[in-house]
């Protein structure tokens, strides 16, 4: 039998991990992919030196990639989204009909809003930030609006409707790691989520009024230039439509995002002259290049394309080989349980379980086992304890997934970051949802409020 690894060696290899990713990432500002990398050739080597078989290192690796293959299938198809949206003309046309609605003083909270509402009915951050999300960012730019405050918006918009959405992967899986009831779940999210999303609009106001006095002389010539050189008009309309008939209806991510390129490409052939199947290709493969003398919108509308997706695809192979290893060879599980075991009061449950979330988000950077590892070493202690399943699968969620695009390293966190073309450093401290779910949950604990415990549940069953 193989000797199974103590808690202290688990601790030092997290730590090991820990330095590692985080001189890599923010202290040398290298990509995410090579400390990633140097990682799991770490792990790999203490293996050997645990003298592991190769044979089970490859089957981590497979493990961990294998559920990974969906995700990574989808970011390609967003890839050719955002390139055939530009083209078609539903960004630009976004960004001027944005123009004509919102005002620079209330732009700021009006963007954490749409987010979150369009997000709750789609039910994906990823496609939220991929296409209305660089619409609003292009005309937060053109205003002269601060472009790390826009993208924190735009997140923490995202994130409330992929939370909060039944259609949700993450609010799913929580729901399902703990065993609550999905409607249940979602009931029970609002005692921390609806205190972070009021905080969070609040604070977008205050921080929009000092943007108040953004460059409103900026916006003509950019609606100029969005009117003179792409397809704009209310046909744009009909993608976002589709949209959310594919939500309503419950149609898989893969076969809206493949029916919504088709649309756009459609659209391209319909409105844009002399355009060809070469060139249709290009936006998928490429994303698109624009070409139209302002350096602004040049900046905002070049994007998109399969092979910009690359970048956040690579890191997410990785990021899911270090999960699989760290899985394979129960390095985090050892971590956690020994905490979990000893944990007496609500609130130390709670704030255990909160920061195992974040860990598993800081060490490995995939949100999904940020779910699934503390949900399991801790479901036993939640009952333990008198809490209810709905109890946990809140907690997974207010420290999981939200999380995740605070991480440099993080799949979600590079996604944005890449997409909006602003460093997660620099949106951090502007994700004001991310910050305050986890900060909510744990006065929950604490405080008892909005806590569902086991009696409370029954006697509401009776």
């Amino acid at each position: 039998m193989e000797k199974k690894i103590s808690f202290r060696e688990s601790i030092l290899i997290l730590i090991v991990m820990l330095i590692v990713l985080g001189t890599g990432v923010i202290g040398f500002g290298l990509s995410p992919q090579t400390p990633v990398l140097a990682v799991i050739a770490l792990v790999v080597l203490w293996a050997k030196i645990r003298h592991k078989s190769w044979d089970s290192i490859h089957d981590g690796i497979m493990d961990g990639v294998k559920n990974g293959i969906v995700p990574i299938f989808i970011f390609i198809l967003i890839g050719a989204l955002i390139g055939t949206w530009i083209a078609a003309g539903v960004i630009p046309s976004m960004m001027v009909a944005g123009f004509h609605l919102i005002s620079a003083q209330w732009f700021v909270p009006s963007v954490f809003l749409v987010c979150a509402l369009i997000g709750t009915s789609i039910g994906s951050a990823f496609t939220i930030v991929s296409t209305i999300g660089i619409a609003l960012f292009g005309m937060g730019t053109t205003m002269g609006v601060n472009p790390a405050l826009v993208a924190g918006a735009i997140i923490s918009g995202a994130i409330f409707g992929d939370k909060t959405s039944p259609l949700s992967d993450s609010t799913n899986l929580a729901a399902a790691i703990a065993d609550s009831d999905l409607f249940a779940h979602i009931k029970n999210l609002m005692w921390t989520t609806i205190p972070a999303f009021v905080i969070s609009f609040i604070l977008y106001w205050i921080l929009g009024l000092n943007e108040a006095g953004a460059k409103l002389t900026n916006i003509q010539p950019t609606l100029n230039t969005l009117n003179t050189h792409f397809a704009v008009s209310w046909w744009a309309v009909l993608p976002i439509i589709l949209l959310f008939v594919c939500a309503i209806m419950r149609v898989p991510a893969i076969a809206t995002l493949l029916l919504n390129v088709t649309v756009a490409i459609v659209m391209i052939f319909v409105q844009v002259p002399g355009m060809t199947v070469q060139k249709i290709a290009g936006f998928i493969q490429d994303g698109f290049v624009s070409k139209t003398g302002n350096a602004n919108v040049d900046a905002l509308l070049t994007r998109g394309g399969i092979s910009s997706m690359m970048g956040t695809i690579s890191l997410i192979f990785l990021t899911l080989s270090l999960g699989g290893l760290l899985m394979k060879y129960d390095i985090i599980q050892t971590a956690i349980e020994p905490l979990a075991k000893r944990l007496k009061s609500p609130g130390s449950v709670v704030t255990a379980t909160i920061l195992s979330g974040i860990g598993v988000n800081i060490f490995v950077g995939e949100q999904y086992l940020s779910v699934i590892l503390p949900g399991k070493a801790f479901k036993e202690t939640y009952t333990k304890r008198g809490l209810d399943n709905l109890a946990l699968s809140r907690v997974l969620e207010d420290g999981g997934t939200v999380i995740n695009y605070l991480i440099p390293w993080g799949v979600a966190g590079a996604f944005a970051a890449n997409t909006l073309g602003v460093s997660t450093i620099e949106f951090l401290p502007f994700c004001f949802f991310s910050l305050l779910s986890p900060i909510l949950s744990i006065l929950s604990g604490f405080t008892g409020i909005g806590l569902k415990k086991l009696n409370s549940a029954k006697e509401a069953s009776i």
